[in-house]
C-alpha cells in the first residue's frame, strides 16, 4: 500500500476550498429567513398536519413548545 504525503500547502488549499464552499452555501441561503419560533398555523402548514395532531405532538413531547401570553410557539 502506497503512502500519501499531505503537505501544509495541501491543507491550506483544502481550507480555502472549504471556506469558499461554506461562503457559497451561506450566500445561497441568505434569501431565506429562518425563524427560531413558529406559531401553530405555521407549524401545521409546514408539517401538513391538523390542529389535533399538532396538539398530540405537544402532549407526548415530540414537539417542544412555549406559551407566551395566549400564543403557543
Amino acid at each position: 500500500m502506497a503512502a500519501t504525503i499531505i503537505t501544509t500547502e495541501d491543507l491550506r488549499e483544502f481550507k480555502m476550498e472549504l471556506l469558499d464552499d461554506i461562503k457559497e452555501l451561506l450566500n445561497n441561503q441568505s434569501g431565506q429567513i429562518t425563524k427560531k419560533w413558529l406559531k401553530s398555523p405555521e407549524v401545521r402548514e409546514l408539517l401538513g398536519i391538523s390542529p389535533g395532531t399538532l396538539q398530540n405532538l405537544r402532549i407526548n413531547g415530540t414537539l417542544p413548545y412555549t406559551r407566551v401570553g395566549g400564543v403557543l410557539y
